[in-house]
């Protein structure tokens, strides 16, 4: 499994930078050259929203998103059925409840952390 990880965050890596070597050899401002995911820094003045890094932080932070929301309903739904086919059983009642609890505590923490990176980053994550 690591094996295939690996061989895609290689060749997303390898398509998505760009030197700025090979943007100023190909038309001088960038404009003109992009790869698969991201554009050359220096296409819009090379500003940081425009960086290679930015748009990897963008890309991750959307990923975690949907990751987290994906991960709290599927949390939401095993408590659910737990709770639900618990037939007054106290030790799976309990289970579920923690299971509901484990889910709330972990969108809070998600969510206290897309806060903070929206404080620390200039200009927020998203404009």
């Amino acid at each position: 499994m690591s094996v295939i990880l690996f061989a895609v965050v290689a060749s997303v890596a390898s398509t998505a930078f760009v030197s700025a070597a090979e943007c100023a050899a190909n038309g001088g401002s960038g404009g003109d050259y992009s790869t698969s995911i991201l554009p050359c820094p220096e296409a819009s003045g090379g500003t940081v929203e425009t960086s290679g890094v930015w748009g990897i932080l963008l890309m991750v932070i959307n990923i975690l998103t949907a990751g987290v929301g994906l991960a709290a309903v599927a949390g939401v739904v095993y408590g659910a059925v737990l709770y639900t086919t618990a037939s007054g059983d106290p030790a799976k009642v309990k289970k579920a409840l923690g299971i509901f609890t484990n889910v709330a505590i972990g969108v809070i923490a998600y969510a206290a952390m897309f806060a903070v990176l929206n404080f620390i980053t200039p200009g927020g994550l998203f404009n």
